[in-house]
């Protein structure tokens, strides 16, 4: 688990255990090449550079769901970062002298550990529910919470 660094704050409680229950259903997990957070590259351009890519797993009651995304190259994945901590909200980023807020910071360390990623498909079997995809930043088994196609006219701010 996450260890506290000097200088940051921590809530005095846990998010877990006073949120509204949101009711999130996982629709399957990401396999990964990344069995701890040590290994875990930091982000998507390090994930990349490493040249190891990834499987997602879609649950069997959601496969329907993927009928269509191979109109799509590249997609993006809503993941639930299940090892993360989630009381601090105040952080000392290893490459900074400053601390940051955590919404100033892509850190999986948050009061709701969603993460997200704009992958490269590399394949699709839709009867299987497998995504081959490009790379992936989450360790092993991590649970997937949705897929949303990446749409350039949409998503792309410089567009």
């Amino acid at each position: 688990m996450y260890s506290v660094r000097p200088r940051e704050i921590v809530l005095p409680f846990d998010p877990a255990e006073t949120a509204d229950d949101a009711r999130l259903v996982f629709i399957g997990h990401i396999e990964s090449p990344w069995q701890t957070r040590d290994d875990c590259p930091k982000n998507m351009r390090v994930a990349r550079e490493r040249g190891e890519p990834g499987l997602v797993h879609v649950h069997k009651d959601w496969r329907m769901g993927l009928s269509g995304l191979e109109d799509y190259s590249h997609v993006v994945l809503l993941y639930w970062m299940h090892q993360a901590r989630r009381d601090i909200i105040l952080q000392q980023p290893r490459h900074s002298l400053e601390p940051s807020g955590t919404f100033a910071l892509r850190s999986p360390v948050r009061p709701n550990p969603i993460a997200l990623a704009a992958v490269r498909l590399t394949g699709l079997d839709a009867a299987n529910g497998l995504l081959q995809i490009d790379a992936i930043d989450c360790i092993d088994s991590t649970p997937l919470i949705d897929i949303k196609p990446w749409i350039a006219s949409v998503d792309d701010v410089n567009g």
